[in-house]
């Protein structure tokens, strides 16, 4: 039922992100200043979409690793990816202690999955199964192109605020109205890809979660997270900004109001995986 509205969910998000890109571009510059902006936008983040993989590996300072060194993510991984009848990811390990996960790359034979140090130190195998399932459902579910659908609209909505600030916009047009595109267009898109990205983090709970048989272990993973990401936040820097948002929890320890998150309020999460295990016999209950 979850699953059925995520998606519901992301559909109506993607069509308010593109009706405001029409509001905003008809507003200042009519049809064909409108699209121009998105095909800068698109332009720009066809680039990071085929290049996501990379950016965020070398962003984390991610190392690949073998499986000789990390037998047990080899193992389980290798389970989930034949279970789902998808071929092997790369594997990789980031040097840091902040706990984390993220996966990215732009389809299931272009994937890659990478835990940090920490997340490997503070949870058992059977909640590391759970978070790698999380993870492998992003790929799966295609939730980088999704994302970098949203982050096309959005920036080129930003595109074409900032373009009509120092430039100006038509000038034939309600100059109220023009302010009124500028500001409040890119604060409206930016809420609604954050809406996005918080409606496939749910997806991703409930994907990863049936994958791996194992809502409740996903759900002991992320309290554990919760508690850990907030004595141990990564750094709060720009080039890690741009990848926060693949990372299971919130990197930065929380501190941000909902409205304005990438990630969903773990305590909502958690608690739709506690529901989920509990209205299904076949998951396990302890």
């Amino acid at each position: 039922m979850h699953g059925v509205q995520n998606g519901l969910k992301t559909a109506v998000l993607f069509g308010a992100l593109g009706a405001l890109f029409v509001v905003v571009g008809g507003s200042l510059y009519g049809t064909g200043g409108a699209v121009l902006g998105l095909v800068i936008a698109l332009a720009i983040n066809a680039f990071s979409y085929f290049n996501s993989d990379r950016i965020a590996l070398r962003t984390m300072r991610a190392r690949p690793v073998s499986e000789a060194e990390q037998p047990v993510m080899y193992r389980i991984v290798r389970e989930l990816a034949t279970t789902a009848r998808q071929p092997m990811p790369r594997l990789y390990v980031s040097p840091t202690v902040a706990p984390n996960a993220f996966a990215t790359g732009r389809n299931p034979r272009h994937a890659a999955v990478c835990a940090t140090e920490g997340i490997l130190q503070i949870l058992s195998e059977r909640e590391l199964r759970a978070v790698l399932a999380h993870e492998l459902s992003h790929v799966y579910n295609r939730d980088i192109l999704i994302s970098s659908v949203a982050g096309a609209l959005a920036a080129g909505i930003t595109w074409l605020a900032n373009f009509a600030i120092f430039f100006g916009g038509g000038r034939d047009r309600n100059p109220f109205a023009g302010l009124l595109m500028i500001f409040l267009g890119p604060l409206a898109a930016a809420l609604i890809q954050l809406s996005i990205s918080r409606s496939r983090e749910y997806q991703a709970d409930q994907s990863g979660a049936q994958l791996s048989a194992d809502p409740l272990a996903l759900a002991s993973a992320l309290q554990k997270l919760e508690v850990a990401t907030k004595q141990v936040p990564l750094m709060k820097t720009p080039r890690l900004q741009t990848t926060s948002h693949l990372m299971i929890a919130n990197p930065f320890g929380g501190g941000v109001r909902s409205l304005f998150s990438t990630h969903p309020p773990m305590e909502a999460r958690i608690q739709r995986l506690v529901h989920m295990a509990n209205s299904d016999p076949r998951y396990p209950q302890n």
